[in-house]
Order: structure tokens, then sequence, then C-alpha cells
């Protein structure tokens, strides 16, 4: 399967995890790299995910998951075992185009969840499209030790002074020539 790499603002998008284990932690903790807008359906949690949500203030409901749980969400994650529970909730998000993620369930994925790096405003993404997990998790490795320690205050420099000069050529041309020079000089 083929998944268009985009990267999704998640400002004033509401995102429902059902689950409470491992894996729902494990997708929580990239989320939370970029929103605290979630919400945990669960009948049980393990202790560590008790502390993420009491840590980041999230909300919780300590309950199955009932058909139209979805229906105020714009994603919805589905960290469960049960399939029959993945293809309901699947079935469901169809009727409201709500974006699914079914953990280890391709067949139920509007999108998957990327290896990735994030380092200030810098996030690379890095994906196999589910072929290998491990090649992604290695490749990442790799590429955090390649990347510069300061990409993140070069960056903020970037930004600082994108925003201070008038669009257009010059200013490409400029921004170019200090990217270049940055990664020369490395």
């Amino acid at each position: 399967m083929k998944y268009f790499p985009a990267f999704i603002k998640l400002e004033n998008k509401k995102i429902l995890i059902v689950g409470g284990g491992n894996i729902a932690i494990e997708k929580i903790e990239k989320l939370l790299d970029f929103t605290i807008d979630i919400k945990v359906i669960a009948r049980m949690i393990i202790p560590q995910m008790q502390t993420i949500l009491e840590e980041n203030n999230l909300l919780f409901e300590k309950r199955t998951y009932k058909k139209g749980d979805i229906n105020s969400f714009d994603i919805v994650i589905i960290a469960v075992d049960s399939l029959k529970l993945q293809e309901e909730i699947w079935i469901e998000s169809r009727e409201t185009r709500i974006l699914c993620n079914a953990v280890d369930s391709v067949d139920y994925c509007d999108f998957i969840f990327p290896s990735y790096i994030k380092e200030g405003d810098l996030t690379i993404a890095i994906s196999t499209s589910g072929a290998s997990p491990a090649i992604a998790k290695h490749l990442k490795l790799y590429l955090k030790k390649i990347l510069p320690k300061s990409i993140s205050t070069f960056l903020i420099q970037m930004k600082e002074l994108r925003a201070s000069l008038p669009k257009g050529k010059e200013r490409m041309q400029l921004l170019d020539k200090k990217a270049r020079e940055f990664f020369n000089n490395i």
C-alpha cells in the first residue's frame, strides 16, 4: 500500500484513542509532540497510561467503546487487540469521514504513524509503508547521529530572517545561500 507523506496541522483537531495499553501509549506519546487535544476511552489502562493522562491533563473515560463515540472527533486511533472492534470503528469512520488508524491493521487505516525525528520546528518523517518498521527505526537512529546539533538554533534564526524579509526571489535566494553555507560548514 502506498501512503502520501503529509504533515497534518493538529491544532483544532480532536483525537480519540480507543485503548489503554502499551500500543496506545506509544501512539499517545507521539501525538503529544504535536497536540494535547486527546481523549482516551478504554476498559482498562495500565499505570503508565494513567501517569500520561494525569501529567498532560487528558480526558479519559473508563469504559468500553460505544457506537457514536467518534462523532465529535477528527481522528480516531484504535489501539485494541479486538479485530472485530477495529472493523466496527473503521466502518463507522467511513460513514463520518473521520480519519482512522487501527494499530497493526493496515486494512483499517487512512494513515500510518511514521518513525520521526523532532528537533524544534524540524520534523523528519520516515516510513517504509509498513514493509519494514525495523528499517525505519534504524534509519531514524542513523539520521539522528548525523543531524547537526545546532540545527534547531539555526532553524530559529532562519525563521526570524525569513519573517523579516519581504517575499520574493531575493528572499528565496538569500535563504537558500544561508542554508547551503550552514550545511557546507558542518
